[in-house]
């Protein structure tokens, strides 16, 4: 018998179009999202320091500091050359903050009143042209700092001595070189000397006939 309380009578309806819908059918999905590889930029390289930090870069025209980003920053080695460059990203959008080379010519320094920040000049990349910048740092601890500071003048200290063996090789090439040359010189010289003195020989041999036959002309 069928139901006249019209909530009751809905409620069986709505149960039982739910029964017959439930047929657990697996539909696929009509575009298929296929896996992207995400390059950085860092496969040649490994880290040698990546911690969280603030970076800031000094304004010249504003004369105040302002904010670069908030992420992690890192020392990266190349795998070949063995050149170690700074990098550091935002840690949302990961847009680079800084990107250069660590040189033998630079130093970090603390900043004057916090031993949690420390500055450096870098001619800087980040922005997609060269640019002398003065950076710098904050950490959150003053263990972290000094982490920093230590790896950074470590690390522009062996690129110091990296350039002086690569002129001390340089030059021992050179020298080699040049060696060489004369080694190869000396022996062009002694080669060619002795057709000369066979030719001095000849000539004299043809001189000392001469009188020979003038003589034997005379007498006939």
């Amino acid at each position: 018998m069928a139901s006249t309380d019209p909530e009751r009578r809905e409620d069986e309806e709505s149960a039982g179009a739910g029964e017959d819908e439930d047929t657990g059918a697996q539909i696929a999905p009509i575009v298929k999202l296929e896996e992207v590889a995400v390059t950085t930029g860092e496969e040649d390289e490994d880290a040698i320091l990546d911690l969280k930090s603030k970076l800031y870069r000094f304004d010249k025209e504003g004369n105040q500091w302002k904010e670069r980003g908030a992420g992690s920053v890192k020392l990266l080695k190349h795998k070949e050359t063995g050149k170690v460059r700074l990098v550091m990203r935002q840690s949302k959008t990961l847009k680079i903050c800084a990107n250069h080379l660590v040189l033998p010519t630079m130093s970090v320094q603390e900043h004057a009143g916090n031993e949690k920040s420390c500055v450096w000049h870098a001619t800087d990349f980040s922005d997609g042209e060269l640019k002398d910048e003065l950076f710098c740092i904050r950490f959150g601890s003053v263990e972290n700092c000094k982490n920093f500071m230590e790896t950074f003048q470590e690390v522009a200290e062996s690129q110091q001595k990296k350039e002086e063996n690569k002129d001390a090789s340089d030059t021992a090439g050179l020298l080699e070189s040049l060696s060489v040359k004369d080694l190869q010189k000396e022996e062009q010289s002694k080669t060619d000397a002795p057709p000369v003195a066979v030719e001095a020989k000849e000539e004299v041999k043809e001189e000392a006939k001469e009188p020979e036959n003038k003589g034997t002309s005379s007498s006939t």
